[in-house]
């Protein structure tokens, strides 16, 4: 990734950057898709391979529609799937896992579970849109209940909605270039309110306290052309990418004076620019004295680290002429100035990268009943599962770790139970 925001900088990165676009359209050509699997990509390509070696069926567009239980509605006996040839009742052995992503697309449950989301519409998730609650459903159906002692409900990110041609809308969720040089969040009162370098969780969080009762959680992301050619804003790409579809759109706000773009995105002018001003008195002594951006080895490494060089001495001057100045005290890979004409801008919103509350379980992830006691062949993992974390979000990868945890977990105490029940019907 380094390599590509360098691409226009550096004749290696330049270079690296062509053999992977290269590559890139040779794989359309003869496959459809990239080849090169990373990150969460290459995970599940790990898993997929791992479960069509062991001869795993995996059956797609065929959602469970209910789960079968004993007469006594206490031991989970498999599930009824709706597949393109009509439904199929499959029983299981042993036991059923339900592991279906937790409930970022289901209004009802966000309506119940997220208090930002006071309807339900006003949390648009990043997740992907089959994950509607349905595992969440079936613990229910089954006797299992909600865990409902957590921080938050849903792992919180900020999230741009980019309109499409057909009408509808992607959320694109704001990971990266919050950190890099150049970039500010305001309200629409025009001020910060958080160290917008922090985690994409923290800085929902400072947008929820900076909110007033009654008003929806947004903000806006503030670059000037140099910042936004080099790092791209939201889905807008840098350079060599065009960002003349996004101004037509209405994704991208641009106003040649910060006056102009205060009032295309609706936010307080008089406030914007004295936030800029600020921040940039900020940026050149290198500290950000009202929220410390850039002060802690997480921020740094989202900023740009490329080494900056540093004016021995700054003069600050007022119609031509010098009153003041300083030698800043460190180059800060997570500010610089907001100067460049003209000036962009963003909305953000309430958004997740999926959701902490699910069924309460125990420590074999068997899933619980309102009387804590454990459902028989019955189990949850990933996101149907509460989070382990009590929905806080201490590092990325909160929901995934935990994940493939006690999916573990749950099989060898599935195994651990077939090994006992085999055991013990074998004939003397």
């Amino acid at each position: 990734l380094r390599h590509f925001l360098s691409s226009t900088r550096k004749l290696a990165s330049f270079w690296y950057v062509t053999k992977r676009v290269l590559s890139h359209w040779r794989d359309l050509m003869l496959f459809g898709r990239s080849t090169r699997l990373v990150n969460g990509n290459a995970l599940v390509a790990g898993l997929a391979a791992s479960a069509f070696e062991a001869g795993v069926q995996l059956r797609v567009n065929s959602p469970v529609t209910r789960l079968l239980m004993d007469d006594d509605g206490k031991k989970a006996l498999g599930a009824v799937i709706k597949t393109p040839s009509g439904e199929q009742t499959i029983r299981a052995r042993f036991g059923v896992v339900l592991a279906c992503g937790g409930f970022p697309h289901d209004v009802a449950r966000k309506r119940e579970l997220l208090p930002h989301a006071p309807t339900g519409h006003e949390h648009w998730s990043a997740a992907s849109k089959g994950n509607t609650g349905d595992g969440l459903r079936l613990g229910e159906s089954a006797g299992g209940h909600i865990h409902q002692d957590f921080q938050e409900g849903a792992a919180l990110a900020p999230v741009s909605l980019v309109p499409q041609k057909d009408g509808s809308l992607v959320h694109f969720p704001h990971l990266l270039e919050r950190g890099k040089p150049g970039l500010i969040a305001v309200t629409k009162r025009g001020v910060r309110f958080t160290n917008e370098a922090n985690s994409y969780y923290d800085f929902m969080r400072g947008l929820f306290a900076a909110t007033p009762e009654g008003e929806l959680p947004e903000a806006w992301l503030v670059v000037d052309q140099r910042f936004i050619r080099r790092y791209g804003l939201g889905a807008v790409k840098p350079v060599p990418m065009p960002i003349g579809g996004f101004l037509r759109n209405g994704y991208l706000k641009r106003g040649r004076t910060l006056t102009e773009l205060a009032i295309a995105c609706g936010i307080d002018p008089s406030a914007l620019i004295d936030t800029v001003a600020n921040h940039n008195w900020q940026a050149l002594q290198g500290r950000d004295v009202l929220f410390g951006r850039g002060d802690t080895p997480y921020n740094r490494v989202q900023g740009d680290n490329t080494p900056i060089k540093v004016k021995s001495k700054i003069e600050i001057q007022k119609n031509g002429k010098r009153v003041d100045s300083f030698v800043p005290e460190f180059a800060n890979p997570c500010m610089a100035e907001i100067k460049h004409e003209p000036f962009y801008a963003v909305r953000v919103v309430a958004g997740s990268l999926g959701t902490f509350a699910g069924l309460a379980t125990n420590e074999h992830a068997q899933v619980l009943g309102s009387d804590q006691a454990s459902i028989e062949g019955l189990y949850a993992a990933g996101n149907d599962m509460t989070s382990v974390m009590g929905g806080h979000y201490p590092s990325g990868g909160i929901t995934l770790g935990p994940a493939m945890t006690f999916g573990y977990i749950a099989a060898h105490h599935i195994a651990s139970q077939a090994t006992f029940s085999m055991a013990s019907t074998r004939p003397v």
